[in-house]
């Protein structure tokens, strides 16, 4: 698709990004995105390669290579490249709910998919998406989806992140009544108030929201579905019933002196200072803060980096990011071949920003805590850290990351954020509904299902398949509307 040579006459061309140096003074977005005839190039990169990875979705090396939505990348691109816009954002929609999030926080699998990495750089699919959802908002192309036939049926979703929303969305958009309940203030979940402003500013959640209100989505806010409301209540009320609620439980680190002040979950930090952020710009002071702070950082996600630059914004006086695993390569090694995921060591805008103000890249890898170091106040002061060493254990055959016997360190720590991942969805939630779990405690499902093991009861997202992308949330509230949808009327046309 697109122009056939223009892979051979166009170079890969981005955004241009503020510099870290300046972009740092604010939580606003720092990309500006290419002219019109710039992108249409970029479109034009796209080759007719015949077998579009690039759209494929699938597990390869237990990786997903491609989107997983199925978006017709090669047909976009091409569409981009002709400069039919409005054809191009008709097109994006048969496939995606979102594509205003996505083009913001996605990592791209579909360009890690491109046949262009083989022997150049992957085409910009990722900001040709952008370009055609803010040009299609820009030319008042999204406009409200108003059923013209309601069904009768009601629909409760339970969770307004990315899956709860495609849920809704789609729900409501066939004529079901959709209720969705969120126990926050604001509607969004981890796209809200887990993902930090100059990632994705939160109007861009606001507009999706008033254009959902208007297709006749109705969102409670400050329900805490399983307290504030019974599982018997929704059953009762509604027809069928969507758990949204992702993975919602940190993983710790248990290790002596975690009872320490100034201890923090990565998502209970960067909730608080969005919302202190959209409440009063900073003002009411109802926030972490991480100003004139050592602050250490335990994981080396994008949770991880997020709260590197977070801190960075807030005045920390430094930034020390632990991963326990080895640095990755920095180029596809033999055992990695495309269209496999690249597993590759990745220096994202966090990182970046750490690099420019204190001059040296904020992580340290095979690294772990061991110990947190309290005053007589009992706020943590520092952490004792250990080098680790992979090592094959006898029994299982399995490769463990291991202390090295004498590697101990201390380093400064006034704040520490703990960015370990998510282990599975809350108790309180899944109790409430008596729903089956599995040994990961996700809500269990027949495979590729999503009806839980309580008739009329649904879910999707992470708290269905554990934590993961914001695209991947969206697939599964798709796919989770087709099977409500089925259970409703009998079959779906979704």
């Amino acid at each position: 698709m697109g122009k056939p040579t223009g892979f051979l006459e166009y170079k890969r061309e981005t955004a241009k990004v503020e510099a870290p140096k300046d972009r740092i003074k604010h939580f606003n977005e720092f990309r500006t995105p290419l002219k019109k005839e710039e992108q249409q190039k970029q479109g034009a990169r796209c080759m007719e390669c015949g077998v579009p990875f690039c759209q494929a979705g699938t597990m390869i090396a237990g990786m997903a290579s491609g989107c997983p939505l199925h978006n017709l990348v090669p047909e976009l691109n091409d569409l981009v490249y002709h400069g039919n816009w409005e054809q191009a954002y008709t097109r994006l929609t048969k496939t995606h709910c979102f594509p205003e999030f996505t083009c913001r926080v996605c990592p791209a699998l579909c360009e890690a998919a491109c046949t262009c990495n083989l022997d150049s750089q992957p085409v910009s699919t990722k900001e040709n998406e952008r370009a055609i959802i803010e040009t299609a908002y820009a030319n008042g192309w999204v406009t409200p989806r108003i059923p013209k036939v309601r069904t009768g049926k009601k629909v409760a979703v339970v969770g307004s992140g990315p899956s709860g929303l495609a849920t809704a969305m789609q729900l409501n958009r066939r004529g079901h009544q959709v209720t969705v309940f969120e126990r926050k203030d604001r509607i969004g979940g981890l796209l809200r108030y887990g993902i930090p402003n100059m990632k994705l500013d939160k109007s861009v959640i606001d507009r999706r929201i008033k254009l959902m209100e208007e297709e006749g989505v109705v969102f409670k806010t400050g329900v805490d579905v399983g307290k504030d409301i019974t599982a018997k209540e929704l059953q009762k009320e509604f027809d069928r019933i969507v758990l949204c609620c992702g993975a919602s439980n940190p993983r710790d680190i248990k290790v002596p002196g975690r009872e320490a002040n100034n201890i923090f979950f990565a998502v209970d930090y960067l909730s608080s200072i969005t919302k202190s952020l959209l409440d009063s710009n900073f003002k009411d002071k109802n926030f972490v803060s991480a100003k004139g702070k050592h602050v250490v950082v335990i994981g080396g996600g994008d949770t991880g980096n997020d709260c590197v630059g977070t801190a960075i914004r807030l005045g920390a006086k430094s930034v020390t990011q632990l991963e326990m695993m080895p640095k990755a390569p920095d180029e596809r090694t033999e055992m990695n071949p495309w269209p496999e995921w690249p597993r590759i060591c990745k220096t994202d805008y966090g990182q970046e920003e750490a690099i420019a103000v204190f001059g040296h890249d904020p992580r340290i890898y095979q690294t772990t805590v061991t110990e947190f170091i309290k005053d007589d106040k009992g706020n943590v002061q520092k952490a004792k850290l250990v080098k680790l060493e992979p090592k094959k254990d006898e029994k299982t055959g399995r490769m463990n990351m291991v202390p090295v016997e004498g590697s101990e360190t201390i380093i400064e720590a006034q704040l520490v954020l703990i960015a370990a991942g998510f282990l599975g969805s809350q108790k309180y939630v899944t109790d409430a509904f008596k729903v089956d779990l599995t040994p990961r405690t996700n809500v269990a499902t027949k495979p590729d299902q999503y009806e839980t093991s309580v008739p009329g009861v649904f879910t999707a997202g992470d708290m269905h398949r554990g934590q993961s992308l914001v695209v991947w949330a969206i697939r599964e509230g798709r796919k989770a509307a087709e099977a409500v949808d089925a259970s409703l009327m009998g079959y779906s046309n979704l």
